[in-house]
């Protein structure tokens, strides 16, 4: 049964940090927007000013209403629709420990990636969904359920990151090492399969990096200022004024994740990762990287540049780090990425091992710092056996290794030999959510 290369499916890849959506076939994802939502509830939102409410009524394209519990809440997904300030805006995650936990969010997150981004009707175009190497098969089948039941789509198919990640680059055994925004895994993948007994797993993901360096600068007395809580003001031609303002009813959560936007801008253009690992002394009077913050003002980075990416070869170092308390007691069970990359290999089989030490690649967004590649492949070397060949591969444009899952799942679903593969809505009704086991192992 070969369905030709026109079946235009859809492939989407729901992140922790962001979800990436577009055609199969394509090189790139149409939608990129966060994969966290902000939310209101309708409690609040009842006695909101009349100016406001007209803000909302101009925004609520993109606004899903979702039942919790007595009262309602509004949802607010996608970028423009986060980076407008609200009243009580709550920013939600549906992940919790990398699994999904709100499958109301997943929901809508899906729904403005299909009907405002990509403007398709579900109905009409298989789906080819992205999912992390742990997913449990709970987790598979309500997504099958979802897909099936809600979007009605004719067909679907579930595949590993890793295994996505590997035939983007073009093999068929390798060991992936995915580094995003909430966690960062290893796993090795043999012959288009996870092998699942040797996949590792880390706390430690953009996000966290990400963190840390607010942490590091307000321990420097550099206070982020989120774009919200400020106007620029023109004194006098070409030179600015900033005038704070005061918002009362913003949450704790939104003022995060706007300081965090900037933060994690900070950390991509001036932090990369050091050649040896980090030590105060040796790094403490190297010349200082200026950044100016969407205030105006310029800070000065110095070691922090090396110190907070190290923190993937060296989970010890957020100890360090003033405010980081709640990780501290996970710390030391956290291992760093040679140690866990090494590990994995040798919970596989003796026969493949020497084939995972010359195909190791990086993927997701943390895992394209600057010098990331050059510096787990010397750490390698000296920790791997004499006889391994070890090769880190990544691909030399940014924008291939944080989209390499879904540029996987889309020249996947592209191919003509894969159309046989799909889980239809036929095999669906007549075996259950449970057959997604069978189909999309």
């Amino acid at each position: 049964m070969y369905g030709g290369d026109e079946v235009s499916a859809i492939v989407i890849d729901l992140g922790s940090h962001t979800c990436k959506a577009g055609y199969a076939g394509e090189d790139a994802p149409k939608a990129v927007f966060p994969s966290v939502v902000g939310s209101i509830d309708q409690m609040d939102v009842d006695d909101m000013t009349s100016n406001e409410k007209n803000a909302a009524v101009d925004s609520k394209n993109n606004v899903k209403d979702s039942e919790k519990g007595k009262g309602k809440r509004k949802l607010f997904v996608g970028s423009q629709a986060l980076g407008f300030r609200r009243d009580h805006m709550e920013v939600l995650s549906p992940f919790k420990d990398g699994i999904v936990a709100d499958w109301d969010i997943v929901d809508s997150i899906w729904d403005h990636a299909f009907r405002e981004c990509l403007l398709i009707d579900p109905k009409e175009h298989p789906m080819l969904l992205a999912e992390p190497s742990s997913n449990s098969q709970q987790q598979r089948e309500r997504t099958a359920e979802l897909m099936f039941e809600k979007y009605t789509t004719p067909a679907l198919f579930l595949a590993k990151n890793a295994v996505l990640t590997s035939f983007a680059s073009g093999r068929a055994t390798s060991l992936v090492v995915d580094s995003g925004g909430g966690s960062t895994t290893i796993a090795p993948v043999h012959d288009g399969y996870v092998i699942q007994k040797a996949v590792a797993f880390s706390p430690i993901g953009g996000e966290l990096l990400t963190d840390c360096l607010m942490k590091s600068l307000e321990s420097k007395g550099v206070m982020i200022k989120p774009r919200y809580s400020f106007k620029r003001k023109e004194i006098q031609p070409g030179v600015f004024q900033s005038v704070d303002l005061d918002f009362t009813n913003t949450t704790d959560s939104y003022r995060l994740y706007s300081q965090r936007m900037i933060a994690s801008d900070i950390k991509e253009c001036v932090c990369r990762a050091p050649d040896t690992p980090y030590d105060e002394s040796s790094y403490s009077n190297i010349p200082m990287t200026p950044y100016e913050l969407p205030d105006g003002q310029t800070i000065e980075i110095g070691a922090d540049r090396f110190k907070i990416p190290d923190i993937l070869f060296n989970p010890s170092l957020v100890q360090t780090i003033p405010g980081m308390d709640n990780f501290v007691e996970i710390a030391p069970s956290v291992r760093g990425l040679p140690q866990m990359v090494i590990e994995s290999i040798n919970k596989c089989d003796v026969d493949i091992r020497r084939e995972l030490f010359s195909s190791i690649l990086l993927a997701g967004g943390t895992a394209s710092m600057q010098q990331l590649k050059e510096r787990l492949e010397k750490d390698l070397l000296e920790e791997s056996p004499q006889a391994a060949r070890v090769k880190v591969l990544a691909s030399g444009n940014a924008t291939e290794r944080r989209f390499s899952v879904w540029i996987g799942g889309s020249i996947l679903a592209s191919l003509g030999s894969f159309q046989q593969m799909w889980f239809s809505k036929a095999e669906y009704e007549e075996h259950g959510a449970s057959y997604v086991q069978r189909k999309c192992p």
